[in-house]
């Protein structure tokens, strides 16, 4: 089986896309990034999805992105949102996430010889991340191979983002196909120790309404009633 590395957060979408590199018949490497996120739970919620989708390894990598903050989700000093969804790019957009992660999915593939890295990004309910556009996708897979042995010697590197034009509703309903659990998954920005969703920021409110678009019971586990 072609080895891929598949990069892992816990969530909804990460958990669909490792699905889908499953199904396409890939031998799935899960790396999921400890960067001292405030929504630590999501970490131990990659564990099981990688053990129930059938990883043939999953890790944990520790990256402090905490030491430079700039994002509700590396900063305790700044609040997470929970207004609703506006225009623009949310405080929750964390600098450099996505090049980091996928620089990190990019050395242990090379390690691996495996040459596809998945990533469950979305540019459709994506909410203003600038690191989940299609263009920047395609601009780091040509980074990817002007930077790399593997690419130097003949074996082209490929990112897959096989959700980035999909719906919420979509991606959950291709889900429930592969057989996603998405009880499983965590995807609050300020879920609880327990995994327990708080159901009003944008990330619920997205996970919320994919689930109601697509008809599908929402199995997510919130501290209180909605």
């Amino acid at each position: 089986m072609t080895k891929a590395v598949v990069l892992l957060s816990g969530g909804l979408d990460s958990a669909t896309t490792l699905a889908i590199a499953r199904d396409r018949g890939y031998e799935c490497y899960a790396l999921s990034i400890d960067y001292a996120q405030r929504h630590g739970a999501e970490l131990v919620a990659a564990e099981r999805v990688a053990r129930s989708i059938g990883a043939s390894e999953h890790r944990i990598v520790k990256v402090d992105l905490a030491a430079f903050g700039g994002s509700a989700l590396t900063d305790e000093s700044i609040a997470v949102p929970t207004a609703g969804i506006k225009a623009g790019i949310p405080i929750t957009y964390v600098p450099a996430r996505n090049t980091i992660m996928l620089s990190l999915a990019l050395a242990w593939a090379e390690v691996l010889g495996g040459y596809d890295i998945f990533i469950g990004v979305n540019a459709v309910d994506y909410s203003g991340y600038p690191d989940c556009r299609p263009e920047y996708i395609a601009a780091f897979e040509q980074l990817a191979n002007l930077a790399t042995k593997a690419a130097i010697e003949g074996n082209k590197l490929s990112i897959h983002a096989p959700l980035i034009s999909l719906s919420k509703a979509e991606i959950i309903q291709q889900g429930i196909l592969l057989g996603v659990d998405y009880s499983q998954t965590v995807s609050c920005y300020q879920a609880d120790a327990v995994g327990l969703a708080c159901g009003v920021c944008d990330s619920c409110r997205l996970r919320r309404a994919g689930f109601a678009a697509a008809e599908m019971p929402d199995p997510t586990r919130y501290r209180a009633l909605l």
